[in-house]
């Protein structure tokens, strides 16, 4: 056999044993429960995000004012970066101020609406016949 004869054998034979199956031992149907904290739907992952969300904004907003204040305390008297650090400080309780106007304002917007994101917003889904 030549070179050429052997390749296209080889080539044509990967087909053949994609086909092929082996001997498959199934085991009967078994019932998974979900895991402890999983999202069982769109309301309970979107009331998941926006409490991670403000969680950590607000965690953010704390460390840039705690550094603003290191810088600060740092600064040697130094008049630019007392001023900087005063600017990151003020920057810091504005974002806190936004994190708690904006928790302020879904809490009244859940109120109005009678949802509770603590467990998870309830999403009306669409009736299907079976």
């Amino acid at each position: 056999m030549n070179k050429l004869s052997k390749l296209a054998l080889s080539i044509g034979s990967v087909p053949a044993w994609a086909f092929t199956t082996g001997i498959v031992l199934a085991a009967e149907s078994v019932k998974v429960n979900p895991p402890k904290y999983s999202v069982v739907s769109v309301g309970a992952l979107l009331s998941g995000l926006v409490s991670a969300a403000i969680i950590i904004a607000a965690i953010l907003a704390f460390v840039y004012l705690v550094w603003g204040g290191l810088n600060w305390l740092t600064s040697g008297g130094d008049k630019t970066k007392t001023e900087e650090a005063q600017k990151r400080i003020t920057s810091a309780i504005i974002g806190l101020a936004i994190v708690a106007a904006s928790w302020a304002l879904i809490q009244l917007i859940a109120n109005v609406f009678g949802l509770n994101f603590q467990e998870g917003i309830t999403i009306p889904e669409i009736q299907t016949n079976k």
